[in-house]
Formats: C-alpha cells, sequence, structure tokens
C-alpha cells in the first residue's frame, strides 16, 4: 500500500475536480471546494470506508466549524493512522485553516492511499449517510441559541452590579475595554505580517514546484530518459522518503556512468 508518496508523484497531479467527484461519489456528499473538507470528518470517513470498525466515528464531527473542532477531527484521524501502522504525518495546522492547496495535496494523497487498498475497489455494503448519521457527532445547534438567547435576557435585566448606592460599577469595564481594543490591533496586524509572509512562502514553493515539474518532463523525454543523468536526477525527484540516501545513489550511478565511459 502507498503510504510514502514522493511530490512528483503522478497521485499530486490529480485534479481538484477529480478529488471532489471522488469524494461526493463515495460518501455521497455534495462538495464543491476542496477546502470544504478542512475539518478532516470527510477524511476520517474515507478511512472508515477502507476499514470500517477502524475508525470510532462517534468521535468524528462533522458540523465542525472552529479550529478547535476541527483538531478534535485530526486527532483522530492520527490515532487511526498510528492504529494502523500508517507513516504519515498530518499538518493539521495547515489543514485547518482551509488554504486550498494544502487541503488538495491531503486529499491527493488520500484518494491514493484509498486506491492502494483492496485496488480501490469500493465497498458496497458500506452506507456513508447512514455511518454519518448514526456514528457522528452532531453539534445542537438550536440548544446553544436559546442558551445564548437565555444570557441575553439575562444580561439586559441586569446590565450591571450596583454599590450600596444604586450606582453601577462601569469604569473598570470601560478601562478593560480599551485595553482589549490596543491588544486587537496589535493581533490584527500581527496576523497581517503572518498572511503576507505565507502568501510569499506558498509562491516561491509553487516556483520551485514549477522548476521541478519542467525537470521532470525534460527527463522524460525519449531522447533523455535512459541516459544516466536523467536516470540520476529522477531518482531524486521520485525519493518517496527524505531520510533516503537518494543523493548518494544519484551521485553512485553517474559515477559508474563516467567509469564505464572512462574503461571504454
Amino acid at each position: 500500500m502507498a503510504t510514502n508518496i514522493g511530490m512528483m508523484d503522478s497521485a499530486y497531479f490529480v485534479g481538484r475536480n477529480e478529488i471532489l467527484a471522488w469524494i461526493n461519489a463515495r460518501l455521497q456528499l455534495n462538495l464543491s471546494r476542496v477546502e470544504e473538507a478542512a475539518s478532516g470528518a470527510v477524511q476520517c470517513q474515507m478511512m472508515d470506508m477502507v476499514y470500517p470498525g477502524v475508525v470510532p466515528m462517534h468521535k468524528v464531527n462533522f458540523d465542525a466549524k472552529t479550529e478547535y473542532d476541527m483538531i478534535q477531527n485530526y486527532k483522530v484521524l492520527q490515532d487511526v493512522f498510528n492504529k494502523l501502522k500508517i507513516n504519515k504525518h498530518i499538518e493539521v495546522n495547515k489543514l485547518v485553516k482551509g488554504r486550498p492547496l494544502d487541503n488538495l495535496e491531503f486529499l491527493q494523497w488520500l484518494k491514493r492511499y484509498c486506491d492502494s487498498v483492496n485496488g480501490g475497489i469500493m465497498n458496497e455494503n458500506y452506507n456513508p449517510v447512514e455511518r454519518r448519521t448514526k456514528g457522528g457527532k452532531e453539534k445542537n445547534v438550536k440548544g446553544s441559541q436559546k442558551n445564548f438567547k437565555s444570557l441575553q435576557t439575562n444580561n439586559s435585566l441586569n446590565p450591571g452590579s450596583c454599590d450600596g448606592t444604586g450606582s453601577n460599577k462601569i469604569s473598570g469595564g470601560v478601562e478593560t475595554g480599551a485595553n482589549s481594543s490596543v491588544e486587537i490591533k496589535a493581533l490584527t496586524k500581527e496576523l497581517t505580517d503572518m498572511k503576507l509572509s505565507i502568501d510569499l512562502l506558498e509562491k516561491e514553493r509553487d516556483f520551485y514546484f514549477a522548476k521541478l515539474r519542467d525537470i521532470e518532463i525534460l527527463c522524460q523525454t525519449p531522447q533523455l530518459e535512459k541516459l544516466p543523468m536523467a536516470v540520476a536526477i529522477k531518482r531524486i525527484l521520485y525519493a518517496a522518503d527524505e531520510k533516503e540516501s537518494a543523493l548518494t545513489e544519484a551521485q553512485e550511478i553517474v559515477s559508474g556512468s563516467i567509469s564505464v565511459e572512462e574503461t571504454g
């Protein structure tokens, strides 16, 4: 089964439309964007379909909207990976941000893995809708709204605590509000700077990825693909694990070809 998949693997060239069609068909959903799967619930159910009974679906929150709730879903998924000895680290902090590219890459990996189990044959007895309604955790949104309205009513009836003279103690609240406003401005600026930095990093990543893709296409041309240098380059590009000694192997291929030429 494919667990270690290199970035130049064909899995990462599957388009988002194909990924969405795969998810919608398997799980009977109607997703229109890959970032709609950022909560991790879809990934959990995909593993539940491939390995029935392994995923504790009652812990999966399909209504997760906050990062905290999404992280809980990914914890469930990571536990499943560990249980199945799947060597895949989930970059939760990136996925919960809902950025399309990060989520697409993870879903591309997931599709490749699921397709490698039992030849990608779908379990006909699996009912995704039933598993979501019976096994999945659902938020009581109406109950939360009632509690919130009740709290608003109580606050309107008791706008402030009164002292012996009957005056409201609001001076502390004004001071706290001013401090909060300053903190919010500072955090907003910090967040903006971080977003700009991330955007620059993503552009740089896409730039170098495109370069690697061009190199791969060049090495695959019939006139060059069997040359030792092209073989060595592809050995580096297709290394599935960063711990592999791909560079050493590539150097040995090139050195071997040079030795043969010198001997000849």
